[in-house]
């Protein structure tokens, strides 16, 4: 892909955007495929180091606040007509009770996302700290006379560390995926309300 091609896709993705910060966006990318050209790089390699366009905007549009988003798209209907705001009013009860909802539904499932990731790491925790009593209580039977279920107790201590050190290697990949989970849902949410326009 050329440069000329690159930035015409860029610029068609990023139509919805605010004309300024779009403009501003691609002007960057612009410069950057040059600079890499002035370092003795051809111009298609210059713009697969950079990468595909959709991984560009997916960048940009999740670089953007929401709320910065939203402001933009109250500034751009500016003007209301009369029958927009009957409409508005009439349809009010649906509307607002479905995006009341949708909110609530988004919100659930974070809060159900995440207590399961705080439960995986309780889960951890307990199996730590089952492990650090068995090793106190090995060396507690060594003087109370219980050395034999002193050791079979360190065994399972053991096992527990063993097994805590591969189990927090889960809960770390679980919580890397929520994580990501939680941009992809939050990218997703913001290009809805990113009207893509004609080029």
């Amino acid at each position: 892909m050329t440069k000329q091609e690159f930035l015409y896709q860029l610029k068609k993705k990023l139509s919805g955007l605010p004309k300024s910060e779009a403009e501003e966006c691609i002007a960057f990318y612009g410069e950057m495929v040059d600079d890499r050209i002035e370092e003795g790089i051809s111009e298609e390699e210059a713009v697969s180091i950079i990468g595909p366009v959709e991984k560009v905007v997916a960048e940009i549009i999740s670089s953007i606040p929401f709320s910065k988003i939203c402001k933009d798209r109250i500034k751009a209907k500016k003007k209301i007509n009369a029958w927009e705001i009957v409409l508005i009013v009439l349809g009010s009860p649906i509307w607002l009770s479905l995006a009341v909802s949708i909110i609530a539904v988004i919100i659930s499932f974070y809060a159900v996302l995440w207590s399961l990731i705080i439960s995986l790491y309780a889960v951890f925790a307990s199996i730590i700290g089952c492990a650090i009593g068995g090793v106190l209580y090995f060396f507690l039977s060594l003087f109370i006379g219980k050395s034999f279920s002193g050791f079979a107790v360190l065994g399972v201590s053991i096992f527990l560390i063993g097994f805590a050190m591969m189990f927090f290697i889960a809960c770390k990949e679980a919580t890397k995926g929520s994580l990501l989970l939680t941009k992809k849902i939050a990218l997703v949410i913001k290009k809805s309300f990113i009207k893509k326009e004609e080029v």
